[in-house]
C-alpha cells in the first residue's frame, strides 16, 4: 500500500463520500419505492415469494455491508477535516484502499463449506462498492418486475371494475329470473373472477397472466353494455309498444287502401291480384304485454325488434300492391295508345282499306274497351296488329 500525500487523501476522501451518499440515495429510493412497498406489505405467494425471499435476504445483507462501508468512510472523513499528519495519513490510506470493510455473510451448506470459513469477509472500500452495486441491481430487477407487472394488470381490473360499477344500479330489477338469469349468471362470473384476480395480483403479481386480465376486462365490458341494452329496452318498452301500435293501425290502413284500389281496378281489369292477406297483430300485442309485465327484456326486446321489422315490410308491402294494382289502367291506357298510333300508321302507309288489318284492329280494339278488360290478350292483340302494319310497311 502506498501512503497517500495530504492532497490525495484530501481528494480522495472527497470522492469515496461523494460515492458513498449516492449509494445511501439511491438505496432510501428503493426502500421508497412502490415495488418495495407493494411487496413488503402483502402476504405473497407463488413466485412472487419465491423471487422476493430471496430479494429480500439479498437487501438486508446490502444494507449491512453499506452501514460497515459507511462507517469505513465516516472515518477517513473525520480524520481528513482534522490534522493530517503521517500517522492520520496512513490510516486514510489504509481505510481507502486496504481490506477495511468487514462484512458477516452466511457460511456455506456444511459439504462445501471450507474448514477455515468463518463466515466473514474483509473488503476493500471499492469491492464492497462492487459488491453492493450487484446486490441492488437483483433487488431492483425484482421490483421493477412487480411493479410493472402490478401496474400492467390494475389498469385492466380497474376498468372491469368501473364497468360492474355500471351494472349495480342497474343489475337488480333487470337481471332476475324473469329478465336474462344467464346474463345475471355472467355478471356474477366476472364479479368472481375480478375478486379472484385482485386477490392474485395483490399476493403474487408476477404469476397474474396479463392476457387473462385483459380477456376479464372484455367481459366486464360486454356484461355491462348488454345491462344497458336491457336497461334501454325497459326504459322505451312502453314508448315502443304504443309506436308499434300506431305502425299497426298504418298496416291495416294501408291494407283498406290497396283492396279497395283492386276493387276499383277489378271493375276495369280482368284477374286483378288481391292484396297479402292481412294478419291479425292482436295476439302479438299480448304477447309483448305480458313480457312487459313478467320483465322479460331479453324476450321482449328481440319480440320488438321483430315486430318493428314485420310492420314495416307489410306496410311496404301493401303500397307495392296497391300501385301494381293501380298500374294495371296504365298499362290499358298503354296499349290504346300504341293501338291508335299503329292505326294511324297503318294510314300512312296505305292500308286504311285491308279488311284483314281492320277487322284484327277491331278485335283488339273490342279488346281493350271492354269492361273488365283481359290485358294478357289485349297485349297479345296489340302485338299482332303491330306486326300486320310492320309487314305491309315492309312489302311497300
Amino acid at each position: 500500500m502506498i501512503t497517500m500525500n495530504r492532497q490525495q487523501a484530501v481528494d480522495a476522501v472527497a470522492k469515496a463520500s461523494a460515492e458513498r451518499d449516492t449509494i445511501q440515495a439511491n438505496l432510501l429510493d428503493l426502500d421508497g419505492s412502490f415495488g418495495k412497498r407493494l411487496l413488503t406489505g402483502a402476504q405473497l405467494t407463488g413466485v412472487t415469494k419465491e423471487r422476493w425471499d430471496q430479494a429480500a435476504a439479498t437487501l438486508a445483507s446490502l444494507w449491512e455491508t453499506y452501514a460497515t462501508y459507511s462507517g469505513v468512510i465516516d472515518r477517513a472523513v473525520a480524520l481528513a477535516a482534522g490534522k493530517l499528519g503521517q500517522r492520520e495519513l496512513t490510516e486514510v490510506s489504509t481505510l481507502l484502499s486496504s481490506p477495511s470493510v468487514e462484512i458477516t455473510r452466511a457460511l456455506a451448506p456444511l459439504a462445501r463449506r471450507d474448514l477455515a470459513d468463518t463466515g466473514r469477509d474483509q473488503l476493500t472500500p471499492a469491492t464492497a462498492v462492487s459488491h453492493m452495486r450487484r446486490a441492488f441491481a437483483q433487488v431492483t430487477d425484482v421490483l421493477s418486475a412487480a411493479e410493472q407487472a402490478w401496474n400492467a394488470a390494475a389498469g385492466p381490473l380497474n376498468a372491469a371494475a368501473a364497468s360492474l360499477a355500471r351494472v349495480d344500479p342497474l343489475g337488480a330489477p333487470l337481471l332476475n329470473v324473469g329478465g336474462d338469469p344467464a346474463l345475471a349468471a355472467e355478471v356474477a362470473e366476472v364479479r368472481a373472477e375480478l375478486d379472484r384476480l385482485r386477490a392474485a395480483l395483490n399476493a403474487d403479481p408476477l404469476g397474474v397472466a396479463l392476457a387473462e386480465v385483459n380477456r376479464l376486462r372484455d367481459r366486464a365490458a360486454a356484461v355491462a353494455a348488454r345491462t344497458a341494452e336491457l336497461a334501454q329496452i325497459r326504459t322505451g318498452a312502453v314508448q315502443r309498444i304504443a309506436a308499434l301500435r300506431t305502425a299497426a293501425d298504418a298496416v291495416r290502413a294501408a291494407y283498406s287502401d290497396a283492396q279497395q284500389a283492386r276493387e276499383r281496378v277489378a271493375v276495369k281489369i280482368a284477374a286483378v291480384p288481391s292484396p297479402p292477406p292481412l294478419a291479425d297483430p292482436a295476439p302479438r300485442f299480448a304477447a309483448l304485454d305480458s313480457m312487459l309485465a313478467a320483465g322479460r327484456w331479453t324476450r321482449l326486446g328481440s319480440e320488438l325488434d321483430l315486430l318493428e321489422r314485420e310492420l314495416a315490410a307489410a306496410v311496404d308491402q301493401f303500397h307495392q300492391a296497391e300501385r301494381a294494382v293501380v298500374s294495371l289502367l296504365a298499362q290499358r291506357d298503354e296499349l290504346r295508345g300504341l293501338l291508335d298510333a299503329y292505326k294511324a300508321k297503318a294510314a300512312r302507309l296505305g292500308g286504311a282499306e285491308d279488311p284483314g288489318l281492320s277487322r284484327l284492329y277491331d278485335q283488339t280494339r273490342d279488346l281493350l274497351w271492354t269492361a273488365p278488360c283481359d290485358l294478357t290478350a289485349a297485349a297479345a292483340a296489340v302485338t299482332s296488329y303491330q306486326q300486320a302494319v310492320l309487314a305491309i310497311g315492309a312489302r311497300r
